[in-house]
Protein backbone atom coordinates (compact mmCIF):
# COMPACT_ATOMS: atom_id res chain seq x y z
CA UNK A 1 0.00 0.00 0.00
CA UNK A 2 0.78 3.71 -0.21
CA UNK A 3 1.67 6.36 1.97
CA UNK A 4 -1.80 7.27 3.29
CA UNK A 5 -3.53 4.10 2.38
CA UNK A 6 -0.69 1.86 4.32
CA UNK A 7 -2.44 3.23 7.68
CA UNK A 8 -4.74 4.83 10.23
CA UNK A 9 -4.55 8.43 9.72
CA UNK A 10 -4.06 10.57 13.03
CA UNK A 11 -7.06 12.18 12.03
CA UNK A 12 -9.30 8.91 11.08
CA UNK A 13 -8.19 7.48 14.71
CA UNK A 14 -10.15 10.61 15.62
CA UNK A 15 -12.92 9.41 14.25
CA UNK A 16 -13.08 5.90 15.59
CA UNK A 17 -11.53 6.92 18.77
CA UNK A 18 -14.50 6.98 21.14
CA UNK A 19 -17.34 4.90 19.64
CA UNK A 20 -20.97 3.91 20.05
CA UNK A 21 -22.35 0.95 22.09
CA UNK A 22 -22.80 -1.66 18.99
CA UNK A 23 -21.78 0.34 15.88
CA UNK A 24 -18.05 1.47 17.25
CA UNK A 25 -18.17 4.26 13.99
CA UNK A 26 -17.94 7.65 15.22
CA UNK A 27 -16.84 9.75 18.21
CA UNK A 28 -20.01 10.95 20.66
CA UNK A 29 -18.32 14.53 20.55
CA UNK A 30 -19.71 16.73 17.74
CA UNK A 31 -17.01 19.12 18.20
CA UNK A 32 -14.41 16.65 16.90
CA UNK A 33 -15.97 16.13 13.68
CA UNK A 34 -16.77 19.18 13.29
CA UNK A 35 -13.15 20.70 13.54
CA UNK A 36 -11.94 17.67 11.26
CA UNK A 37 -13.58 18.14 7.53
CA UNK A 38 -11.64 20.75 6.51
CA UNK A 39 -9.70 19.99 3.53
CA UNK A 40 -9.30 17.02 0.58
CA UNK A 41 -7.01 15.51 2.42
CA UNK A 42 -8.92 14.99 5.11
CA UNK A 43 -11.78 13.35 3.11
CA UNK A 44 -8.99 10.83 1.67
CA UNK A 45 -8.04 10.20 5.60
CA UNK A 46 -11.30 8.64 5.80
CA UNK A 47 -11.65 6.57 2.40
CA UNK A 48 -8.21 5.10 3.36
CA UNK A 49 -9.69 4.48 6.56
CA UNK A 50 -12.48 2.40 5.39
CA UNK A 51 -10.39 0.03 2.70
CA UNK A 52 -7.99 -0.56 5.76
CA UNK A 53 -10.55 -1.91 7.90
CA UNK A 54 -11.48 -3.74 5.03
CA UNK A 55 -8.28 -5.28 5.16
CA UNK A 56 -8.69 -5.85 8.49
CA UNK A 57 -11.95 -8.44 7.70
CA UNK A 58 -9.92 -10.90 5.42
CA UNK A 59 -9.96 -13.36 8.17
CA UNK A 60 -13.26 -13.51 8.79
CA UNK A 61 -14.24 -13.30 5.02
CA UNK A 62 -12.33 -16.71 4.20
CA UNK A 63 -13.91 -17.85 7.86
CA UNK A 64 -17.32 -16.69 6.44
CA UNK A 65 -16.79 -17.82 2.74
CA UNK A 66 -15.03 -21.24 2.93
CA UNK A 67 -15.94 -23.53 6.71
CA UNK A 68 -19.54 -24.11 5.85
CA UNK A 69 -19.37 -24.72 2.19
CA UNK A 70 -17.12 -28.02 2.95
CA UNK A 71 -13.59 -26.67 1.17
CA UNK A 72 -12.06 -25.91 4.34
CA UNK A 73 -12.13 -26.75 7.60
CA UNK A 74 -10.43 -25.47 11.37
CA UNK A 75 -9.27 -28.60 13.76
CA UNK A 76 -10.65 -27.91 17.11
CA UNK A 77 -10.67 -24.51 18.85
CA UNK A 78 -7.83 -22.15 18.13
CA UNK A 79 -7.09 -18.76 19.33
CA UNK A 80 -7.57 -16.91 16.60
CA UNK A 81 -11.09 -18.67 15.04
CA UNK A 82 -14.05 -17.37 17.72
CA UNK A 83 -16.09 -20.21 16.95
CA UNK A 84 -15.34 -20.70 13.90
CA UNK A 85 -14.89 -24.53 14.18
CA UNK A 86 -18.66 -24.33 16.11
CA UNK A 87 -19.68 -22.34 12.47
CA UNK A 88 -18.54 -24.90 10.57
CA UNK A 89 -20.61 -27.78 12.65
CA UNK A 90 -23.50 -25.72 12.32
CA UNK A 91 -23.52 -24.89 16.00
CA UNK A 92 -23.14 -21.48 16.62
CA UNK A 93 -24.38 -19.66 19.58
CA UNK A 94 -25.10 -15.99 19.47
CA UNK A 95 -22.13 -15.90 22.32
CA UNK A 96 -19.52 -16.85 19.88
CA UNK A 97 -17.58 -13.81 18.80
CA UNK A 98 -17.63 -14.99 15.00
CA UNK A 99 -21.13 -13.38 14.78
CA UNK A 100 -19.93 -10.10 15.95
CA UNK A 101 -20.22 -7.89 13.06
CA UNK A 102 -18.58 -4.60 14.61
CA UNK A 103 -16.00 -4.97 12.07
CA UNK A 104 -17.94 -4.86 9.11
CA UNK A 105 -20.31 -1.89 10.47
CA UNK A 106 -17.21 0.11 11.41
CA UNK A 107 -15.78 0.62 7.46
CA UNK A 108 -19.89 1.52 7.02
CA UNK A 109 -19.49 3.92 9.25
CA UNK A 110 -16.30 5.17 7.70
CA UNK A 111 -18.59 5.15 3.84
CA UNK A 112 -21.65 7.42 5.77
CA UNK A 113 -19.37 10.05 7.44
CA UNK A 114 -17.77 10.49 3.62
CA UNK A 115 -21.28 10.34 1.96
CA UNK A 116 -22.34 13.14 4.89
CA UNK A 117 -19.31 15.57 5.05
CA UNK A 118 -17.46 15.26 1.96
CA UNK A 119 -20.05 18.12 -0.11
CA UNK A 120 -18.81 20.43 2.67
CA UNK A 121 -15.50 20.33 2.45
CA UNK A 122 -15.71 21.94 -1.05
CA UNK A 123 -16.63 25.16 0.24
CA UNK A 124 -13.62 25.06 2.77
CA UNK A 125 -10.87 23.70 0.28
CA UNK A 126 -10.55 25.17 -2.82
CA UNK A 127 -8.49 22.62 -4.12
CA UNK A 128 -10.94 20.04 -3.61
CA UNK A 129 -12.50 19.39 -7.13
CA UNK A 130 -15.73 18.18 -8.39
CA UNK A 131 -14.32 15.28 -9.73
CA UNK A 132 -12.41 14.37 -6.94
CA UNK A 133 -15.56 15.02 -4.25
CA UNK A 134 -17.75 12.68 -7.24
CA UNK A 135 -14.84 9.74 -6.98
CA UNK A 136 -14.37 9.34 -3.14
CA UNK A 137 -18.40 9.47 -2.90
CA UNK A 138 -18.03 6.71 -5.43
CA UNK A 139 -15.73 5.01 -3.18
CA UNK A 140 -17.93 5.19 -0.50
CA UNK A 141 -20.81 4.12 -2.01
CA UNK A 142 -19.21 0.91 -3.12
CA UNK A 143 -17.49 0.40 0.61
CA UNK A 144 -21.42 0.60 1.79
CA UNK A 145 -22.96 -1.27 -0.69
CA UNK A 146 -20.05 -4.05 -0.44
CA UNK A 147 -20.24 -4.42 3.49
CA UNK A 148 -24.26 -4.61 3.21
CA UNK A 149 -23.99 -7.47 0.59
CA UNK A 150 -21.84 -9.16 2.87
CA UNK A 151 -24.21 -8.52 5.96
CA UNK A 152 -26.74 -9.29 3.97
CA UNK A 153 -25.44 -13.31 2.77
CA UNK A 154 -24.02 -14.12 6.62
CA UNK A 155 -26.97 -12.73 8.87
CA UNK A 156 -29.95 -11.76 6.54
CA UNK A 157 -31.86 -9.61 8.89
CA UNK A 158 -29.23 -6.44 10.09
CA UNK A 159 -29.90 -2.99 10.94
CA UNK A 160 -29.38 -0.84 7.56
CA UNK A 161 -27.43 2.69 9.01
CA UNK A 162 -27.19 4.85 5.95
CA UNK A 163 -26.59 8.20 8.20
CA UNK A 164 -23.20 9.38 9.95
CA UNK A 165 -22.95 9.81 13.58
CA UNK A 166 -23.09 13.55 13.79
CA UNK A 167 -24.28 14.77 17.95
CA UNK A 168 -24.72 12.45 20.72
CA UNK A 169 -28.48 12.51 20.13
CA UNK A 170 -28.28 10.02 17.14
CA UNK A 171 -30.48 7.15 17.24
CA UNK A 172 -28.35 4.06 16.96
CA UNK A 173 -30.81 1.45 18.58
CA UNK A 174 -31.92 0.55 15.64
CA UNK A 175 -34.12 -2.67 14.39
CA UNK A 176 -33.35 -4.99 12.09
CA UNK A 177 -34.34 -3.99 8.19
CA UNK A 178 -35.23 -6.92 6.08
CA UNK A 179 -33.35 -8.65 3.06
CA UNK A 180 -34.99 -7.28 0.64
CA UNK A 181 -34.66 -3.74 2.09
CA UNK A 182 -31.17 -3.75 2.30
CA UNK A 183 -30.70 -5.82 -1.20
CA UNK A 184 -32.78 -2.19 -2.54
CA UNK A 185 -30.32 0.16 -0.58
CA UNK A 186 -27.06 -1.42 -2.23
CA UNK A 187 -28.78 -1.56 -5.56
CA UNK A 188 -29.83 2.30 -4.82
CA UNK A 189 -26.35 2.80 -3.81
CA UNK A 190 -24.19 1.33 -6.49
CA UNK A 191 -26.73 2.83 -9.38
CA UNK A 192 -25.81 6.25 -7.35
CA UNK A 193 -22.16 5.84 -7.88
CA UNK A 194 -22.26 3.87 -11.40
CA UNK A 195 -25.02 7.68 -12.71
CA UNK A 196 -22.60 10.09 -11.03
CA UNK A 197 -20.00 9.53 -13.67
CA UNK A 198 -17.80 10.41 -10.81
CA UNK A 199 -16.28 6.60 -10.16
CA UNK A 200 -12.68 6.12 -12.22
CA UNK A 201 -11.63 4.01 -14.87
CA UNK A 202 -8.20 4.09 -13.67
CA UNK A 203 -6.00 5.74 -11.05
CA UNK A 204 -2.31 7.25 -11.21
CA UNK A 205 -0.87 4.46 -9.89
CA UNK A 206 -1.09 1.23 -11.38
CA UNK A 207 -1.91 -0.73 -7.91
CA UNK A 208 -4.83 2.18 -6.99
CA UNK A 209 -6.54 0.84 -9.95
CA UNK A 210 -6.69 -2.55 -8.58
CA UNK A 211 -6.49 -1.43 -4.63
CA UNK A 212 -9.47 1.10 -4.61
CA UNK A 213 -13.09 0.99 -5.98
CA UNK A 214 -13.27 1.86 -10.29
CA UNK A 215 -16.74 1.83 -12.11
CA UNK A 216 -15.43 -1.79 -13.02
CA UNK A 217 -15.59 -2.86 -9.77
CA UNK A 218 -19.16 -1.39 -9.23
CA UNK A 219 -20.18 -3.02 -11.87
CA UNK A 220 -19.01 -6.35 -10.80
CA UNK A 221 -20.47 -5.73 -7.49
CA UNK A 222 -24.13 -5.06 -8.90
CA UNK A 223 -23.94 -8.21 -10.76
CA UNK A 224 -22.90 -9.61 -8.00
CA UNK A 225 -25.71 -8.77 -6.20
CA UNK A 226 -27.87 -8.87 -8.91
CA UNK A 227 -27.58 -12.85 -9.37
CA UNK A 228 -27.94 -13.22 -5.45
CA UNK A 229 -31.14 -11.14 -5.87
CA UNK A 230 -32.50 -13.21 -9.13
CA UNK A 231 -32.59 -10.40 -11.10
CA UNK A 232 -30.71 -12.52 -13.92
CA UNK A 233 -31.23 -10.06 -16.85
CA UNK A 234 -29.47 -7.13 -14.78
CA UNK A 235 -26.74 -9.68 -13.92
CA UNK A 236 -25.78 -10.02 -17.31
CA UNK A 237 -26.26 -5.92 -18.28
CA UNK A 238 -23.38 -5.50 -15.43
CA UNK A 239 -21.57 -8.57 -16.50
CA UNK A 240 -21.36 -7.34 -20.07
CA UNK A 241 -20.64 -3.62 -18.94
CA UNK A 242 -17.02 -5.46 -18.20
CA UNK A 243 -17.10 -8.33 -20.46
CA UNK A 244 -18.12 -6.81 -23.40
CA UNK A 245 -15.47 -4.23 -25.16
CA UNK A 246 -16.95 -2.17 -27.94
CA UNK A 247 -14.71 -1.93 -31.33
CA UNK A 248 -12.32 0.72 -31.04
CA UNK A 249 -12.55 0.96 -27.35
CA UNK A 250 -9.36 1.72 -26.02
CA UNK A 251 -10.23 2.25 -22.08
CA UNK A 252 -8.01 0.58 -19.88
CA UNK A 253 -10.09 -2.44 -18.07
CA UNK A 254 -9.68 -6.00 -16.68
CA UNK A 255 -9.32 -8.27 -19.15
CA UNK A 256 -9.70 -12.46 -18.75
CA UNK A 257 -5.89 -14.07 -19.07
CA UNK A 258 -6.16 -16.21 -21.43
CA UNK A 259 -2.66 -17.09 -21.49
CA UNK A 260 -2.39 -20.23 -19.45
CA UNK A 261 1.24 -19.98 -18.53
CA UNK A 262 -0.02 -16.64 -16.72
CA UNK A 263 -2.60 -17.57 -14.22
CA UNK A 264 -0.54 -17.50 -11.15
CA UNK A 265 0.22 -14.07 -11.76
CA UNK A 266 -3.56 -13.14 -10.67
CA UNK A 267 -1.78 -13.82 -7.73
CA UNK A 268 1.68 -13.18 -7.34
CA UNK A 269 2.35 -10.35 -7.90
CA UNK A 270 -1.51 -9.36 -7.54
CA UNK A 271 -2.78 -6.82 -8.98
CA UNK A 272 -2.99 -9.08 -12.22
CA UNK A 273 -5.22 -7.48 -15.36
CA UNK A 274 -7.71 -9.97 -14.60
CA UNK A 275 -8.18 -8.38 -11.61
CA UNK A 276 -11.54 -6.07 -10.82
CA UNK A 277 -10.59 -5.49 -7.10
CA UNK A 278 -8.35 -6.79 -4.19
CA UNK A 279 -7.34 -5.71 -0.70
CA UNK A 280 -3.59 -4.79 -1.04
CA UNK A 281 -0.67 -5.72 1.25
CA UNK A 282 3.58 -4.63 0.41
CA UNK A 283 5.19 -5.67 3.33
CA UNK A 284 8.92 -5.02 1.24
CA UNK A 285 7.66 -1.11 0.66
CA UNK A 286 5.58 -0.61 3.95
CA UNK A 287 6.23 -3.53 6.47
CA UNK A 288 2.14 -4.84 5.81
CA UNK A 289 1.13 -8.49 6.61
CA UNK A 290 -2.24 -10.47 6.81
CA UNK A 291 -2.98 -13.17 9.01
CA UNK A 292 -4.63 -15.12 6.98
CA UNK A 293 -2.27 -16.50 4.82
CA UNK A 294 -0.77 -18.04 7.58
CA UNK A 295 -4.36 -19.21 8.92
CA UNK A 296 -4.04 -20.98 5.27
CA UNK A 297 -0.77 -22.51 6.22
CA UNK A 298 1.10 -26.22 6.70
CA UNK A 299 -1.55 -27.45 9.11
CA UNK A 300 1.43 -29.92 10.30
CA UNK A 301 3.88 -27.20 11.18
CA UNK A 302 0.57 -24.60 12.54
CA UNK A 303 -1.65 -26.47 14.32
CA UNK A 304 -4.30 -23.24 14.12
CA UNK A 305 -4.73 -23.53 10.50
CA UNK A 306 -7.32 -24.35 8.03
CA UNK A 307 -7.15 -27.63 6.38
CA UNK A 308 -8.61 -28.44 2.92
CA UNK A 309 -10.92 -31.24 3.43
CA UNK A 310 -11.07 -35.09 2.14
CA UNK A 311 -13.39 -33.85 -0.54
CA UNK A 312 -11.65 -30.91 -1.51
CA UNK A 313 -8.57 -32.91 -2.38
CA UNK A 314 -10.24 -35.61 -3.80
CA UNK A 315 -11.74 -32.63 -6.53
CA UNK A 316 -8.08 -31.59 -7.17
CA UNK A 317 -6.79 -35.30 -7.59
CA UNK A 318 -9.62 -36.00 -9.98
CA UNK A 319 -9.12 -32.68 -12.10
CA UNK A 320 -5.32 -33.14 -12.29
CA UNK A 321 -6.00 -36.33 -13.83
CA UNK A 322 -8.16 -34.89 -16.33
CA UNK A 323 -5.65 -32.39 -17.15
CA UNK A 324 -2.76 -34.82 -17.99
CA UNK A 325 -5.53 -37.13 -19.95
CA UNK A 326 -6.58 -33.49 -21.86
CA UNK A 327 -2.57 -33.13 -22.35
CA UNK A 328 -1.98 -36.72 -24.02
CA UNK A 329 -1.47 -38.48 -20.51
CA UNK A 330 1.80 -35.94 -20.36
CA UNK A 331 2.48 -33.27 -17.14
CA UNK A 332 2.53 -29.84 -18.17
CA UNK A 333 5.24 -27.92 -16.82
CA UNK A 334 2.60 -25.60 -15.74
CA UNK A 335 -0.94 -26.31 -14.92
CA UNK A 336 -2.75 -23.24 -14.14
CA UNK A 337 -5.12 -23.67 -11.23
CA UNK A 338 -4.64 -27.07 -10.81
CA UNK A 339 -2.57 -28.32 -8.16
CA UNK A 340 0.61 -26.46 -8.44
CA UNK A 341 -1.30 -23.33 -8.25
CA UNK A 342 -3.99 -24.44 -5.86
CA UNK A 343 -2.72 -27.15 -3.45
CA UNK A 344 0.55 -28.03 -2.74
CA UNK A 345 2.35 -30.89 -0.26
CA UNK A 346 5.84 -28.37 0.05
CA UNK A 347 8.31 -31.64 0.17
CA UNK A 348 6.75 -33.32 -2.93
CA UNK A 349 9.40 -34.44 -5.24
CA UNK A 350 6.85 -34.38 -8.02
CA UNK A 351 3.72 -32.20 -8.20
CA UNK A 352 1.30 -35.54 -8.97
CA UNK A 353 2.72 -37.49 -6.76
CA UNK A 354 2.11 -38.57 -3.42
CA UNK A 355 -0.57 -36.44 -2.17
CA UNK A 356 -2.25 -38.19 0.66
CA UNK A 357 -0.90 -36.24 3.00
CA UNK A 358 -4.00 -34.01 3.32
CA UNK A 359 -3.06 -32.09 6.57
CA UNK A 360 0.13 -31.37 4.47
CA UNK A 361 -1.70 -29.44 1.45
CA UNK A 362 -1.48 -26.23 1.52
CA UNK A 363 -3.11 -23.44 -0.45
CA UNK A 364 -0.56 -21.93 -2.99
CA UNK A 365 -1.80 -19.45 -4.43
CA UNK A 366 -1.62 -17.36 -1.27
CA UNK A 367 2.13 -18.84 -0.41
CA UNK A 368 4.27 -19.35 -3.48
CA UNK A 369 6.01 -17.11 -5.47
CA UNK A 370 5.70 -19.34 -9.10
CA UNK A 371 3.10 -22.06 -10.33
CA UNK A 372 5.96 -24.39 -10.98
CA UNK A 373 8.68 -23.52 -8.20
CA UNK A 374 7.58 -26.13 -5.49
CA UNK A 375 9.88 -24.72 -3.06
CA UNK A 376 9.93 -21.07 -3.23
CA UNK A 377 7.49 -19.80 -0.78
CA UNK A 378 6.75 -15.73 -0.47
CA UNK A 379 8.90 -14.20 1.19
CA UNK A 380 6.49 -12.18 3.41
CA UNK A 381 2.99 -12.95 4.46
CA UNK A 382 1.47 -10.36 2.11
CA UNK A 383 -0.79 -11.92 -0.23
CA UNK A 384 -3.33 -9.59 -1.73
CA UNK A 385 -6.62 -10.55 -1.33
CA UNK A 386 -9.27 -10.39 -4.25
CA UNK A 387 -12.55 -9.13 -3.92
CA UNK A 388 -13.57 -9.83 -7.89
CA UNK A 389 -11.53 -10.77 -10.77
CA UNK A 390 -12.54 -11.20 -14.71
CA UNK A 391 -13.29 -15.25 -14.53
CA UNK A 392 -15.81 -14.55 -11.70
CA UNK A 393 -17.75 -12.18 -14.42
CA UNK A 394 -17.46 -14.66 -16.48
CA UNK A 395 -19.51 -17.53 -14.58
CA UNK A 396 -21.71 -14.95 -12.78
CA UNK A 397 -22.92 -13.88 -16.65
CA UNK A 398 -22.91 -18.20 -17.31
CA UNK A 399 -25.03 -18.90 -14.32
CA UNK A 400 -27.89 -15.71 -15.38
CA UNK A 401 -27.86 -18.03 -18.48
CA UNK A 402 -28.22 -21.08 -17.57
CA UNK A 403 -31.25 -19.97 -15.05
CA UNK A 404 -33.17 -17.80 -17.76
CA UNK A 405 -32.23 -20.52 -20.89
CA UNK A 406 -33.45 -23.99 -21.09
CA UNK A 407 -31.95 -26.69 -23.27
CA UNK A 408 -31.20 -26.08 -26.55
CA UNK A 409 -31.39 -22.20 -25.80
CA UNK A 410 -29.03 -19.39 -27.15
CA UNK A 411 -28.35 -19.03 -23.36
CA UNK A 412 -27.33 -22.35 -22.85
CA UNK A 413 -25.16 -22.14 -25.66
CA UNK A 414 -23.37 -19.18 -24.62
CA UNK A 415 -23.40 -20.62 -21.03
CA UNK A 416 -21.06 -23.53 -22.07
CA UNK A 417 -18.68 -21.13 -24.34
CA UNK A 418 -17.92 -19.46 -21.46
CA UNK A 419 -17.28 -22.07 -18.66
CA UNK A 420 -15.38 -23.29 -21.60
CA UNK A 421 -12.81 -20.19 -21.23
CA UNK A 422 -11.94 -21.49 -17.52
CA UNK A 423 -12.06 -24.73 -18.40
CA UNK A 424 -9.28 -24.29 -21.04
CA UNK A 425 -7.39 -21.95 -19.48
CA UNK A 426 -7.36 -24.85 -16.35
CA UNK A 427 -6.06 -27.27 -19.48
CA UNK A 428 -9.45 -28.99 -19.38
CA UNK A 429 -11.44 -30.16 -21.66
CA UNK A 430 -14.48 -27.90 -22.84
CA UNK A 431 -17.72 -29.06 -22.44
CA UNK A 432 -19.56 -30.41 -25.88
CA UNK A 433 -22.76 -27.73 -26.66
CA UNK A 434 -24.85 -30.98 -27.52
CA UNK A 435 -23.52 -32.46 -24.55
CA UNK A 436 -25.41 -29.70 -22.31
CA UNK A 437 -28.64 -29.91 -24.37
CA UNK A 438 -28.98 -33.16 -22.54
CA UNK A 439 -28.58 -31.81 -18.89
CA UNK A 440 -31.39 -30.26 -16.68
CA UNK A 441 -31.02 -26.67 -15.51
CA UNK A 442 -29.45 -28.53 -11.84
CA UNK A 443 -27.36 -30.52 -13.77
CA UNK A 444 -26.22 -27.72 -15.60
CA UNK A 445 -25.61 -25.48 -12.68
CA UNK A 446 -23.93 -28.36 -11.04
CA UNK A 447 -20.79 -28.27 -13.59
CA UNK A 448 -20.92 -24.18 -13.46
CA UNK A 449 -20.75 -24.49 -9.45
CA UNK A 450 -17.72 -27.02 -9.63
CA UNK A 451 -15.87 -24.78 -12.34
CA UNK A 452 -16.45 -21.87 -9.28
CA UNK A 453 -15.46 -24.31 -6.34
CA UNK A 454 -12.09 -25.17 -8.65
CA UNK A 455 -11.13 -21.86 -9.68
CA UNK A 456 -12.26 -20.01 -6.66
CA UNK A 457 -10.76 -22.37 -3.87
CA UNK A 458 -9.99 -20.51 -0.73
CA UNK A 459 -11.24 -16.90 -2.22
CA UNK A 460 -14.18 -16.53 0.48
CA UNK A 461 -16.73 -18.11 -2.06
CA UNK A 462 -18.36 -21.35 -1.53
CA UNK A 463 -20.60 -21.13 0.93
CA UNK A 464 -22.54 -17.97 -0.51
CA UNK A 465 -22.08 -19.99 -3.99
CA UNK A 466 -24.02 -22.98 -2.29
CA UNK A 467 -26.83 -20.41 -0.30
CA UNK A 468 -27.65 -19.09 -3.58
CA UNK A 469 -28.41 -22.36 -5.00
CA UNK A 470 -30.34 -23.23 -1.89
CA UNK A 471 -32.18 -20.35 -2.09
CA UNK A 472 -33.20 -20.54 -5.58
CA UNK A 473 -37.60 -19.96 -6.22
CA UNK A 474 -37.81 -19.70 -2.59
CA UNK A 475 -35.76 -22.65 -1.37
CA UNK A 476 -37.33 -25.07 -3.78
CA UNK A 477 -37.04 -28.11 -3.22
CA UNK A 478 -34.48 -29.90 -5.70
CA UNK A 479 -32.16 -26.85 -5.05
CA UNK A 480 -32.64 -26.61 -1.22
CA UNK A 481 -31.66 -31.03 -1.32
CA UNK A 482 -28.52 -30.06 -4.07
CA UNK A 483 -27.52 -27.60 -1.17
CA UNK A 484 -27.95 -29.86 1.49
CA UNK A 485 -25.76 -33.01 -0.28
CA UNK A 486 -23.04 -30.47 -1.37
CA UNK A 487 -22.68 -29.53 2.41
CA UNK A 488 -23.30 -32.63 3.48
CA UNK A 489 -20.62 -34.36 1.40
CA UNK A 490 -17.79 -31.73 2.71
CA UNK A 491 -18.82 -32.23 6.06
CA UNK A 492 -15.29 -33.36 8.50
CA UNK A 493 -16.42 -32.45 11.70
CA UNK A 494 -19.80 -33.74 12.99
CA UNK A 495 -22.13 -35.63 12.40
CA UNK A 496 -24.41 -35.71 9.31
CA UNK A 497 -28.17 -36.12 10.85
CA UNK A 498 -26.90 -33.25 13.02
CA UNK A 499 -26.70 -31.26 10.29
CA UNK A 500 -29.54 -32.22 7.79
CA UNK A 501 -31.74 -31.54 11.11
CA UNK A 502 -29.89 -28.12 11.47
CA UNK A 503 -30.32 -26.89 7.60
CA UNK A 504 -33.97 -28.00 7.37
CA UNK A 505 -34.73 -24.72 8.91
CA UNK A 506 -34.29 -22.40 6.24
CA UNK A 507 -33.51 -19.58 9.38
CA UNK A 508 -30.47 -21.39 10.37
CA UNK A 509 -28.75 -20.59 6.85
CA UNK A 510 -27.94 -17.49 8.63
CA UNK A 511 -25.61 -16.53 11.64
CA UNK A 512 -27.36 -15.88 14.82
CA UNK A 513 -26.98 -11.65 15.72
CA UNK A 514 -24.41 -11.48 18.61
CA UNK A 515 -25.36 -11.69 21.82
CA UNK A 516 -23.74 -8.51 22.66
CA UNK A 517 -25.72 -6.60 19.82
CA UNK A 518 -28.82 -7.49 21.78
CA UNK A 519 -28.06 -6.46 25.38
CA UNK A 520 -26.83 -3.34 24.30
CA UNK A 521 -30.10 -2.62 21.62
CA UNK A 522 -33.31 -3.59 22.76
CA UNK A 523 -34.76 -2.98 19.77
CA UNK A 524 -32.83 -5.65 17.58
CA UNK A 525 -34.22 -9.04 17.65
CA UNK A 526 -32.64 -12.37 17.37
CA UNK A 527 -32.52 -14.62 14.17
CA UNK A 528 -35.40 -16.56 15.21
CA UNK A 529 -33.51 -20.10 14.92
CA UNK A 530 -31.33 -19.10 17.69
CA UNK A 531 -33.84 -18.20 20.04
CA UNK A 532 -34.98 -21.22 21.19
Amino acid sequence: MKKIFSIIMISAGLLCSSCSDWLDILPNNEQVTDQYWKSKEDVEAVVASGYYYMRQTITKMVQLGELRGGTLYTKGTVSWANGADKMQDFNLQPTHTICKYDDIYRVIGMANSVLHYAAGVRTLDDTYTEGALKSHLAEAYFMRAYCYFLLVRNWRDVPLVTEAFVTDAAEYNLPKSSEKEIIAQIKRDLLTAIESGGAKTIYEEEWQTKGRATIWALYALMADVCLWDEDYDNAIIYSNAILEVPEGDTSIRPRFIQDQTKWFEIFYPGNSNESIFELNFDYALYQETNSFANTLSIASAISSGFVLTERTVDKVKLEAAEVIKAQGNVVPDRVGRTLMASVIYPNMVHPYSDYNRQQDLLLWKYHGTNVVDVNNFREHLDPNFIIYRVAEIILIKAEALIMKGESGSAEWASAVALINQIRERAMLPGYDELTAQGWSKLEFLDVLMNEREMEFLGEAKRWYDLLRLARKNNYAKEYKDYFMAEVLEGNTTTNDQWIQSVLLDNNALYLPISQSEIDVNPNLEQNEYYTN
